[in-house]
């Protein structure tokens, strides 16, 4: 189905695995349209999560209205439910040159890693929309779980600490949404499946890079910090949630 060593990297990185429970639930026909309705957000917010670290620590102001402008389509339809799959469709590539600015030593490693990365979450997210209008499950707003927030209140609110933890939070995210893909693909139809497993390589690369600009902003070793985030993201994984979704955890 796929080369299982891609995922031996990911296996080493995350403290557990997804539990059966969880996939005993996802795999429910009844919950297909909850998978792919928080798995069509969770793209989109991947994507917001790099775009506003490049805006933070990257670019001058014009570069960051046009990363804004690069959004606006995809937000747009998300929040406010103005457009539709035919209005996304070619827009996941950046119109315009983004510029580092000259004062951060690693701000073109962060724009290079981060724009492909935004690119390919676009993607995604109009292909996961484009599954969702072929089997008939509408869009809908959908409440965010407590995963992404549950890492992102552990944040060292001082700098360079913020930008290193909010790089390792997203290794973490990106490795567990690939280690999932990769455990959930088995038990869909072969279509799904196979788009599941074609997100393996893209997640499996979007954790190395954030885990590798962690290591550069840090100036070395980042072990610490990283062996924190692993055990406050297994304990999300392996403690009871009541909000079944993409990164929930055990159904409770």
């Amino acid at each position: 189905m796929y080369d299982k060593s891609l995922l031996d990297p990911i296996y080493s990185f995350l403290q557990c695995e997804t539990p059966d429970e969880w996939i005993e639930e996802a795999r429910k026909p009844e919950n297909l349209s909850v998978i792919l309705r928080d798995h069509l957000m969770c793209e989109l917010k991947a994507a917001q999560s790099a775009m506003y670290l490049i805006r933070k620590y990257a670019v001058d102001a014009e570069g960051a209205k046009a990363l804004l402008d690069w959004f606006k389509p995809y937000e747009e339809f998300a929040y406010k439910h103005v457009g539709s799959l035919e209005t996304l469709k070619g827009k996941s590539n950046i119109s315009k040159k983004i510029t580092a600015r000259a004062d951060s030593p690693y701000s073109q490693d962060l724009i290079d890693k981060m724009v492909l990365l935004i690119k390919e979450e676009l993607h995604h997210f109009y292909q996961v929309l484009e599954i969702m209008e072929q089997r008939d499950v509408p869009y809908q707003n959908i409440r965010a779980g407590r995963y992404a927030k549950g890492l992102f209140t552990r944040v060292i609110t001082h700098e360079p600490c913020t930008l290193i933890d909010k790089l390792i939070i997203g290794a973490f995210i990106e490795a567990r949404s690939c280690e999932r893909f990769a455990k959930l693909a088995p038990f869909l139809d072969d279509d799904l499946a196979k788009f599941y497993i074609s997100l393996l390589r893209s997640e499996s690369r979007h954790y190395q890079d954030y885990l590798a600009l962690a290591q550069q902003v840090a100036g070395g070793n980042v072990d610490e910090r990283v062996a924190f985030f692993a055990q406050v993201e297994a304990d999300l994984i392996l403690t009871p949630d009541s909000d079944f979704k993409f990164h929930s955890g055990v159904p409770a």
